[in-house]
């Protein structure tokens, strides 16, 4: 994957007032992001036989034969998906895709991964599909480097399942100057590398004034870049909202950061899936369909306090 795979699309930039607070679920205790392990599909997901499960006569028969769907993901960004203190991997989308495979009738089996590279991993088929807070963007759509507007590969489709903005956050009581993306410039963010924060921050910087700029220390994962804001060495960090006000709910008991101003970029997250693969990517749209009209959804939702993010049906590369 290249720059054009952000978590998130910097062509809209429609504000959203910030909601409530992330509810505290479980320590966050993360681990690396790059180290490419498998987690077992009975931490992630519960399979059911094919015959309880209403929908698994929609899967592709190779996918049924197995029993299990790999799903790439960057399993180090709380509380979309992240280890907990056992190492059990939980979250928003492990908690979603249990639910879809008791409607299919099959485990989802999540493999760590860096975010960059996990639309690669699902190109070589090393994953069926890619869910990791990944937003549902035209040019990844397309398979188009968002940077240089050229065509890097076929693209992929997306199943859509929940809409998210990025917020800005700094220490607490600190920098209390910053509420907009504009007072960063002269400053320093910390971010994750191959995301729209690291887009934003640059796009700002060259619009700051005065010979002023916006000094970006990027890193390949969120938590190190809370890391190096916790201890000081930056005036603030950017990630997507549930992320961001997840580490202010819980990094220090509450006491290490605090959201500032409002989110920008909303947009969906979807979950990905090759080009041509039309019968997985419609299974997967039935089982969320199913999973939202039976409240299962609502309850992931309120279980990890980020209701204000919920969809009402599933939609295929609704994206812009």
């Amino acid at each position: 994957m290249t720059a054009s795979s952000t978590r998130r699309t910097t062509a809209a930039r429609t504000r959203l007032a910030a909601v409530g607070s992330i509810a505290v679920a479980g320590a966050l205790i993360l681990t690396g992001c790059g180290d490419q392990t498998k987690d077992s599909g009975s931490d992630s997901s519960e399979s059911s036989s094919a015959s309880s499960a209403p929908l698994a006569d929609k899967l592709p028969k190779e996918i049924r034969d197995k029993g299990v769907i790999k799903v790439g993901s960057d399993i180090a960004y709380a509380p979309v998906e992240f280890k907990d203190s056992s190492g059990k991997t939980v979250g928003i989308d492990p908690d979603l895709a249990a639910a879809m495979g008791k409607q299919l009738g099959v485990t989802f089996e999540f493999e760590n991964g860096t975010f960059d590279t996990l639309l690669t991993g699902l190109r070589s088929k090393r994953y069926d599909i890619a869910m990791s807070a990944m937003t549902d963007t035209k040019d990844r759509q397309d398979g188009v480097d968002s940077d240089t507007g050229k065509k890097v590969g076929e693209g992929v489709d997306f199943v859509d399942y929940f809409t998210a903005g990025v917020s800005i956050y700094t220490q607490k009581g600190k920098n209390t100057d910053i509420k907009t993306w504009s007072d960063l410039c002269g400053k320093k963010i910390v971010v994750q590398r191959g995301t729209v924060s690291e887009d934003l921050a640059k796009s700002e910087s060259k619009k700051c004034s005065g010979g002023k700029t916006i000094s970006i220390e990027s890193f390949d994962n969120d938590q190190q870049a809370q890391t190096r804001l916790r201890a000081g060495g930056a005036d603030a960090g950017s990630s997507d909202f549930p992320v961001a006000a997840y580490a202010v709910k819980t990094s220090g008991g509450g006491n290490d950061f605090q959201l500032v101003g409002e989110q920008v970029e909303a947009a969906p997250y979807g979950i990905a899936v090759a080009k041509g693969n039309t019968e997985l990517r419609d299974a997967l749209q039935a089982a969320l369909d199913a999973v939202i009209k039976s409240g299962e959804y609502d309850k992931v939702l309120t279980k990890w306090g980020v209701t204000a993010g919920a969809v009402t049906e599933a939609s295929v590369n609704g994206g812009k």
